[in-house]
């Protein structure tokens, strides 16, 4: 049932203003449309994401969504050339020279977006 249904996911921004010129200008999104004071930005897939205004923007300790990305290694010096600053967490597996840590078959970088809303990156391999 559900399974079999597109899943979409949001994005809660304090400041949509500020939000959108992060993931607009940092990320390169194209907004999609703009409904109830947010902005829908389609991703590959039929997948998509709401980037809509609340107070608890930013409040979540853990992950609000991630992008499964070919090339994890190309995205971070990417986004790293945008001025996008990635966390680096007090785990094993992380990269002397990138913020990216691998464990459990994967590769996952994170960062934070202008809200304070936690990102990742994931590389299945």
């Amino acid at each position: 049932m559900l399974q079999d249904a597109l899943m979409y996911s949001y994005i809660p921004a304090k400041d949509v203003a500020r939000a959108r010129a992060f993931y607009e200008e940092k990320l390169g999104f194209r907004p999609s449309r703009e409904i109830g004071g947010g902005v829908t930005y389609v991703c590959a897939g039929g997948t998509a994401c709401f980037l809509y205004p609340t107070p608890n923007a930013g409040t979540s300790a853990a992950s609000q969504a991630f992008w499964e990305v070919a090339d994890i290694e190309r995205e971070v010096a990417e986004l790293r050339s945008r001025g996008l600053a990635f966390e680096e967490y007090d785990m094993p597996g992380r990269a002397a020279d990138a913020p990216i840590y691998t464990a459990g078959g994967a590769k996952a970088a994170w960062f934070k977006d202008s809200e304070g809303n936690i990102m990742a990156l994931i590389q299945t391999l």
